[in-house]
């Protein structure tokens, strides 16, 4: 079957309308209709530049702005009826315009093509959801401060390959996470200075001859300068690759973090209880209360890494300018745009209502012989032995109390100098897990004095 529905954008090069497959195919407007606000905003842009330039009349320029300002209002109000024979946002906006003002409505389109408006249009996009990004990564810092300023002195097990290492603070473990995200903050807001930059006017991807004022539009839309070769504006997608790229980082921080929270949370560990806005129960086990926001935090990691492979695979082999394979660019964005969102609310919120269980956390820190290494630099700096034979001297005495089956503290001295006679009873003031971790006071360490340092340090960066 074929549709004799004619595009009115295109329609005057073809004398057949199109097949009912390529319409469908060639759509966009079922997900690109995320852009009505975006594309309004440019279309308004270039509507008053066109006036400023002499290119149209102030009557129509101002005719095309205010019926802009109302298909927008049709749009958030529900009202505006979408057309899939019109393929996407942007001729749907002008023929919705052309009904309201009459022939005026022709005239908007001069001196731009649909690549340099969508171009603009989704840098708009990628550019809000960049200030939404950096916004609720700093609300999830904050609540990781207010975890951290409470438990500045809480002992906890340190792990490494999740193995009891060393005592730390529950507020230091907090503040890994808060350097982590900050990161994050930083790769957001160097990828919005790289991408704010206005593709509008370079047209098809020639620039145009009319005399138009891009730096007019790209003021007007809050852009630093337009694009300054026509050709790159309307094929560069890097604006929306970083973003996802930025997205997948930060979704690996946030699964790390959501891990350690469905860890932490089970009875074995007992460090953490969620609240009930963020666990579920068993359908069958009345007892269960199941981590699932974090595991969902979890999962949604490898829908965004999907999303970024999907589209430097759509990429990686397109001729320069513009191809339509480039319509399938939007989808992967919008989705590692909802799914981030998502994820970086419920994680805060997690942060935000968790109880750190600070007695069980203490009572698991001394495991594992954590404060061996204590031992071992109490020998190289009271003793000044070489660290390599400290650590084996150290080793010895771990295995004296595996052996007993207590921990290094409940050695006695004669059973210590059994293993090396040069030790002295003060070797028992850095065994304490507290006495450890307040030793640790180099730049960066668990010591409480530091970990209060870097709270007031990212209080400050956050205000």
């Amino acid at each position: 079957m074929t549709s004799k529905t004619s595009n009115p954008m295109w329609g005057g090069r073809f004398a057949a309308g199109s097949d009912a497959i390529m319409e469908a195919i060639n759509a966009s407007i079922d997900f690109d209709r995320r852009l009505a606000a975006q594309d309004i905003a440019g279309s308004r842009a270039h509507a008053a530049m066109l006036a400023a330039t002499g290119i149209v009349s102030n009557t129509d320029s101002e005719k095309m702005r205010e019926g802009l300002l109302a298909i927008l209002s049709e749009i958030e109000s529900g009202k505006f009826d979408y057309s899939t024979a019109l393929e996407d946002i942007h001729m749907n906006v002008e023929a919705r315009l052309g009904e309201i003002i009459g022939e005026s409505a022709g005239r908007l389109h001069t001196a731009r093509s649909r690549n340099d408006q969508v171009a603009t249009d989704f840098r708009l996009w990628v550019r809000d959801r960049t200030d939404d990004a950096v916004k609720a990564l700093e609300s999830l810092c904050r609540s990781l401060l207010g975890q951290a300023e409470a438990g500045i002195d809480w002992i906890m097990p340190g792990f490494t390959h999740l193995q009891a290492a060393q005592p730390v603070t529950w507020g230091h473990h907090m503040m890994a996470y808060v350097e982590m995200f900050g990161r994050d903050i930083s790769r957001f807001q160097d990828a919005r200075n790289r991408m704010n930059e206005c593709p509008l006017g370079a047209a098809a991807l020639a620039g145009t001859s009319f005399p138009i004022d891009r730096d007019m539009t790209a003021r007007e839309l809050g852009f630093e300068r337009p694009c300054a070769n026509s050709i790159d504006a309307v094929s560069d997608r890097d604006f929306a690759l970083e973003f996802m790229s930025s997205s997948a980082i930060c979704a690996m921080h946030l699964s790390r973090l959501a891990e350690e929270m469905v860890v932490w949370s089970s009875v074995q560990f007992g460090f953490v209880t969620l609240s009930d806005g963020f666990t579920t129960g068993s359908s069958i086990m009345p007892q269960k209360r199941n981590p699932d926001a974090a595991e969902l935090v979890r999962a949604k990691t490898g829908r965004i890494y999907g999303a970024n492979l999907a589209l430097l695979t759509v990429m990686k082999g397109l001729p320069l300018a513009y191809s339509k394979d480039m319509q399938e660019d939007k989808e992967q964005v919008f989705d590692v745009a909802d799914s981030l969102m998502l994820g970086l609310a419920a994680m805060e919120g997690m942060v935000r209502d968790l109880t750190a269980n600070r007695a069980a956390m203490e009572k698991s820190a001394g495991d594992g012989f954590s404060t061996a290494t204590d031992i071992a630099d109490w020998l190289v700096r009271v003793l000044d032995m070489p660290f390599r034979e400290a650590h084996h001297v150290t080793g010895e005495l771990v295995a004296l109390a595996e052996k007993k089956g207590c921990d290094l503290h409940d050695l006695s001295l004669p059973e210590m100098k059994s293993i090396y006679p040069d030790i002295t009873g003060d070797a028992y003031g850095v065994l304490g897990v507290y006495n450890s971790v307040c030793s640790r006071k180099s730049y960066g360490g668990t010591a409480p004095s530091r970990v209060k340092e870097q709270i007031s340090r990212w209080k400050e960066i956050l205000k």
